[in-house]
Parts: structure tokens; sequence; C-alpha cells
């Protein structure tokens, strides 16, 4: 048998996970509808809490799908035309929520900024002062596209003083960045299970107040499939899922939770950071520009520019045949040539100083 070279993922998900969750991923058959499985649900969701900074006033809601199913399903289930939610948009991630709002009719006002420039919560106080028909604020913590992090904190206190209910799109932020659902007044906060967790792709992640859903007028639902109302009965009642879930992924979770916590979470936010500040000194030292400055940039994610004279896409695909994956920009970055790079999920120092030695050699070829 044939042993495969290592292949580093240095994308924004999927991630390189630890060897115990690829040992999880080998396990006996098991229905969904057994106690066997309701454990590995309750004990998703204990982990989950904790990383999450959440109390016993949260639950932990799990359904398979990405983080965008995740977003879907809280979105499409809590909001409606008599609501109006102030959104943040300064990036990909934020035009997909301005359009899930769209999609499902709910009113929006929202507040843009060009990719990659920082949000002033100042822009919003103001929003909320000359809007009163605003019940809500919805954001991205971290906005990948960009690599920005978002003032989550000092968005969930305005929150909190204008008494409006408060939803952040997390999925690449949890497990990353320093976050605290109750800290930072959030009512609803989605994430994945392939970014910041190291977990594999598949499972989208809802944490909420419980008695947010419980106040929440019965309506007809929006969704049959992605219903936070659903989801919450059947995890309350049953511990269960109401439709099959990805079995084999939700149990990869449960490993992943474990190993993160073993690690402990302020370790694992830790080794991030050092692993990012390797990453971006490094490329400095090759004489490539980033996107953001270090003040506003994400623990997981660099933005960088390539020269323009540089082949991208070839100088990515050289990487990629060496065992090194990164993505290539969205949108308008893309055509001023920014790649990113990513060290979520199991990449340590070591890893990163390995990547660099061989992208300043490819570098060298392009430029």
């Amino acid at each position: 048998m044939s042993v495969h070279p290592k292949h580093y993922l240095f994308c924004p998900g999927p991630v390189l996970v630890a060897p115990e969750v690829q040992l999880a991923l080998i396990h006996k058959q098991i229905c969904h509808r057994v106690p066997d499985f309701e454990a590995v649900i309750q004990n998703t969701q204990q982990g989950l809490r904790k990383i999450f900074g959440a109390d016993d006033r949260y639950t932990v809601l799990l359904i398979t799908g990405s983080g965008t199913a995740a977003n879907e399903t809280t979105l499409s289930s809590v909001f409606g035309a008599r609501d109006k939610v102030l959104l943040v948009n300064n990036g990909v991630f934020g035009d997909r929520l301005e359009t899930l709002l769209d999609i499902h009719e709910v009113p929006a006002r929202v507040v843009r900024y060009p990719w990659g420039q920082p949000v002033r919560d100042e822009d919003l106080e103001q929003a909320l002062r000359e809007d009163a028909d605003i019940t809500a604020i919805a954001m991205v913590c971290h906005e990948t596209s960009t690599s920005v992090i978002n003032p989550v904190s000092a968005v969930g206190r305005l929150a909190e003083k204008y008494g409006k209910r408060y939803f952040v799109d997390a999925v690449s932020a949890v497990g990353g960045e320093d976050l605290d659902v109750v800290r930072d007044h959030i009512d609803f906060c989605t994430c994945s299970s392939n970014k910041c967790l190291a977990s594999l792709a598949g499972v989208g992640i809802i944490c909420v107040k419980r008695s947010i859903l419980e106040s929440l007028p019965t309506a007809k639902p929006r969704n049959a499939y992605l219903n936070l109302h659903s989801l919450y009965r059947f995890s309350e009642e049953l511990h269960q899922t109401p439709n099959t879930p990805s079995v084999t992924m939700f149990i990869a979770l449960e490993a992943a939770v474990k190993r993160l916590l073993d690690e402990g979470l302020e370790n694992q936010i830790d080794r991030h950071r050092r692993c990012a500040r390797i990453i971006r000194e490094g490329v400095r030292a090759m004489g490539l520009k980033t996107l953001v400055g270090d003040d506003i940039a994400s623990n997981t994610v660099t933005s960088v520019f390539l020269p323009q004279e540089a082949n991208l896409a070839a100088f990515i695909t050289s990487l990629e045949e060496q065992g090194f994956t990164v993505y290539p920009g969205k949108g308008p970055l893309l055509e001023k040539n920014m790649f990113q790079i990513a060290n979520m999920g199991q990449i340590d120092e070591d890893d990163c100083r390995r990547f660099l030695a061989v992208m300043a050699r490819t570098l060298e070829r392009f430029t």
C-alpha cells in the first residue's frame, strides 16, 4: 500500500484535521435514531457551548449543510416582513447575508464599506438613531474574503443598548477568534465544522438563545429542511435532528470538538495568531503587500497581492503541485492579483515556515 505525501491546505476551508478526527471516520455502522448517536449530538452540543462562550440560556443546533445552510436556517426562520435588519456589508459574505435577506423578503438597511475597510460602530449607531423600524443587527465576524475582523463586541454593545436582536455569522471565526456570545450580547451565532473547529465539511452550527426561539410567534415556515423551529424541537425533545443527518460528519465533529477543548480554546487561538504572524512577516519579507493592516486582520487568513506581471492562476497551480493549496481572491480583489493564505486547522509554526520556503522559491520563477 503506497503512502501519499502530505498535502497542506493553506485555504480557509476545508482545513487539515487532526489524526483523531480522521480516525473517527472509521466507526461502526450506526443508525441515527439510537441512543448512541443521541449521545454524539449531546456531547458535541455541550462542547460547542463552551467554545461559543455560551451559558445555559443558549442551545446549539446542528444541521447537515455548510455555514450558509446555518445562516439561511436562522435568517429565514427568525426574521420576516415585520422586521428590519441593519446589515453590515464589507465583503463577499456580507453580500451573501444580503442575498439571503432579499430572497426571504426581509427588509434591510445596509451599511456598506469598500472591501478591506474596517467597520465603524459609530456608523451603525447613527443608523439606529435614525431608523426606529430597525429590529435587529446582522454582521459577519470574520469577513473571510478580505481577512478583516469586524467589531463584534462593539456592535453587540449597541444591540444591547438599543434593544435589538443580534445575529453574527461567525462561520470562519469560532475557534479562531476572541468571540463570546454572552459577553458580546449575541442572540444568534453561526459557524461551520470545517473552518477553525478543524473538522470535516458538512455540519452547519447555530448557537441561539432558547428564550428567543420560544417567544417567536408561530408562522407558516418558509423552509421545510432549513427550519430552526423544527431543529430546536427535535433537539430539545429527542436529542435528534428532524431529518437524516450526515452521521459520519457528526461523529467527526464530536472528535474535533474534544480535540479542540483538550488543546484549550485560548491555546488554539494563540497558535493561530502565531502562525498568522509568521506568514505575514514572511510574505512581507518577500516584498509582497497585504490587503489590510494587522490591527484589523484575522488570526487565520492573510490576503496577499502578487505582482501584476505574475500569472496568479499559474502561481497557485504551481503551489498546488508542490503540495500546498491556497485560494485565489474574490471579486474585484482577484482582478488585483490577490490570493489568500489561511492557517486554520491543524497547521503549526513549522508548517508555515515550510510553506513560506516553497512559496519563496516559486515566487522567484513567476516574477
